[in-house]
């Protein structure tokens, strides 16, 4: 057992730090993808990124010695495995072909809003009315974003679907994953969620071949990173520090990523969204700072 009662309401030192590691790889995330898939397809990419981070994680998973989860954990397992790490991935990988880095990111950024509300629902964490408050400001943002994009085509559009089936799926994948590691390790945890997820595309696998022979070193790089340390290391950490709070509460440290993520895009790719999807973007985020707000007899969540 991994999780210690009074640690579910003020994470330590180590969980924030763990946190904080998440957010800064997962930020990082939304540019590698950006980048890889220029020469990778959505599910060939998912695949390339889950197979990296399960090999990695399985050496130290076999290191440690750890052995299998706890049957208690398998139901939360298996269902994080296939929502975030399998139909996210590929999810998130098809949305950014469609629309930039920093738009993706405020969009994705809406599952903090979704986790809350899951996790009020399915797990106990409570369901207040800023809750909805925040996910029709959100919604809204969505909606400034759809209209923004709209002039580059269908093709943006269904880039902004994409993504907010991202952010549903990421939102799932928590609130799945967090009974599951009342009994099992983060490790564990996140070991064979990756691994559920990497056979679940496995589907991918010739056109994973056929583009790997085609591609730059500089995108199958980015494939690799992206399995190492958004997957492997940040998964991992994440796992860690939500086993330590609630599903709602680390759902919010995930506010810093949009912003990140368009310093780093516009560094590293040299692209900026545009005004009309940054203010969408924030309405999105306007939503899930609503949705978080508690009175003090409900601070707790």
């Amino acid at each position: 057992m991994n999780v210690q009662v009074g640690a579910e309401r003020t994470p330590d030192r180590t969980a924030l730090a763990a946190a904080a590691i998440t957010v800064f790889f997962w930020a990082s995330a939304f540019v590698s993808i950006r980048s890889a898939g220029e020469h990778y397809s959505p599910g060939a990419l998912a695949l390339g990124r889950l197979a990296t981070g399960a090999l990695v994680l399985g050496i130290f998973w076999a290191a440690r010695r750890e052995g299998l989860p706890p049957r208690a954990a398998w139901p939360g397992i298996a269902w994080s495995g296939v929502l975030w790490f399998g139909l996210y991935f590929v999810a998130l990988n098809w949305g950014e072909r469609e629309v930039d880095a920093g738009t993706a990111a405020m969009l994705v950024n809406v599952g903090p809003i979704l986790i809350a509300l899951l996790g009020g629902r399915f797990l106990g964490e409570g369901l207040p009315r800023t809750l909805f408050a925040g996910l029709a400001v959100s919604f809204a943002g969505a909606v400034v974003v759809g209209f923004a994009v709209r002039g580059s085509g269908d093709a943006s559009v269904l880039g902004v679907v994409l993504c907010l089936v991202a952010a549903l799926t990421y939102a799932a994948g928590v609130v799945t994953q967090k009974p599951a590691l009342r009994h099992a390790t983060a490790l564990q945890a996140t070991f064979f969620g990756c691994l559920i997820g990497a056979v679940l595309t496995l589907p991918f696998a010739g056109v994973l071949v056929s583009e790997a022979a085609h591609a730059p070193v500089s995108a199958t790089l980015n494939m690799v990173y992206l399995g190492v340390f958004p997957t492997a290391l940040a998964f991992t950490t994440w796992a860690y520090a939500l086993s330590r709070t609630t599903a709602g509460r680390m759902g919010a440290t995930t506010y810093a990523v949009p912003a990140i993520v368009v310093l780093m895009a516009w560094a590293v790719l040299g692209e900026l969204p545009t005004a009309a999807a940054v203010a969408g973007g924030v309405l999105c985020l306007a939503g899930v700072a609503i949705s978080r707000r508690r009175s003090p007899a409900r601070a707790d969540g």
